[in-house]
């Protein structure tokens, strides 16, 4: 195999999380709390689960009648399947994706073979993607831009799973900040639990299942309660005194951004009006009412961004203006991404 195939083979190996029953069933059941007709009559597209053992199948071919559900549609996409020769060699073999379409006169019904192999991005799918009302599944990690993408072409209402990093990508962030995506119910502390089929990164069995904890979270446009409680806050000295991750020292101001380092999301205050800097983790308490997202700290553009760096004065300039700085010892300190903030008054 050459090196471009053992990547590729390594990075699809990487990209098999497969996400638990339970884990479902807790998301799901946040949004019939806030509305209990929320999929009646409607149809339901799962087009990342095989439908012979998906936890996403199974969880909403049970629970069909009790949702309401008009339609479940069920596909997968069967890969390329790697076989080594005896000369090392890679043959491939083409096969076909698997469907699965359930309605209320067919609650039994049986998977099928597809014509195509069922990637989501086949006139096939796409086709089924128009006729469905929610787009539902945990898709490749190493495709989520192309599918956030790929649902907004057909302006769809969905709930899916991916990486925390993802929040910062230039296609993503610009979703958050203009409120037509938000975190879903499942708060974000603890990551994600995955059943894994890559021996060589477990970190624990259950129940003889190999799991993998992911920094993952639920992205959705469908809304639920969680979003509309807002953040309890301290002011300013109240933080200062009693927020014990802040060991008692003062707010500091960005030397490179006109906004206010707040490392912690239980930490800002609740007596600042202007411009704060808060960890990508605040989208998960994230209360629209409370407060209006400005920006990113990863992008160039910024309007709050006050100063650039330039290599005559620092070799690693580049690195400081990709992110905001904090002033340690007069020399510039470059933080992880922060999202620009400002109260709602």
């Amino acid at each position: 195999m050459d090196n471009k195939n053992l990547h590729n083979a390594k990075m699809a190996k990487n990209d098999e999380f497969y996400t638990q029953y339970p884990d479902i069933q807790k998301e799901i059941d946040a949004y019939l709390e806030y509305d209990p007709n929320v999929f009646k009559g409607k149809t339901i597209l799962l087009p990342c689960d095989d439908p012979e053992w998906s936890n996403f199948t199974k969880f909403f071919a049970q629970n069909f009648e009790k949702l309401g559900l008009k339609k479940l549609i069920s596909t997968c996409y069967v890969n390329t399947k790697q076989i080594y020769l005896n000369n090392d060699c890679l043959q491939n073999f083409n096969s076909h994706g698997k469907i699965l379409v359930i309605t209320k006169e067919n609650l039994n019904s049986k998977w099928q073979y597809l014509k195509g192999n069922g990637d989501f991005r086949s006139s096939e799918i796409k086709a089924l993607r128009d006729e469905s009302d929610f787009i539902i599944t945990n898709p490749p990690f190493s495709l989520f831009r192309e599918f956030v993408s790929w649902i907004f072409e057909s302006n769809k209402k969905f709930l899916i799973i991916g990486n925390i990093n993802a929040i910062t990508y230039k296609e993503i962030f610009p979703l958050f900040k203009n409120n037509i995506v938000w975190s879903g119910r499942t708060e974000w502390s603890g990551g994600l639990w995955f059943e894994t089929t890559n021996n060589d990164d477990v970190d624990k069995i259950i129940d003889n299942k190999k799991m993998k904890n992911v920094s993952a979270f639920w992205l959705t446009n469908i809304d639920h309660g969680r979003r509309r409680q807002p953040l309890q806050l301290m002011t300013r000295a109240e933080n200062i005194k009693f927020n014990k991750k802040l060991k008692g020292k003062e707010y500091q101001k960005y030397d490179n951004y006109d906004a206010i380092e707040v490392p912690y999301t239980d930490a800002i205050p609740s007596d600042y009006d202007e411009v704060m800097g808060v960890p990508i983790s605040f989208l998960d308490k994230y209360c629209p009412e409370q407060f209006e997202i400005l920006g990113i700290t990863q992008r160039n553009d910024d309007p709050y961004k006050i100063k650039r760096y330039t290599t005559n004065e620092y070799k690693n300039a580049n690195d400081l203006n990709a992110r905001a700085t904090i002033l340690n010892n007069g020399i510039p300190k470059s933080l992880f991404p922060r999202i620009l903030i400002r109260k709602i008054k």
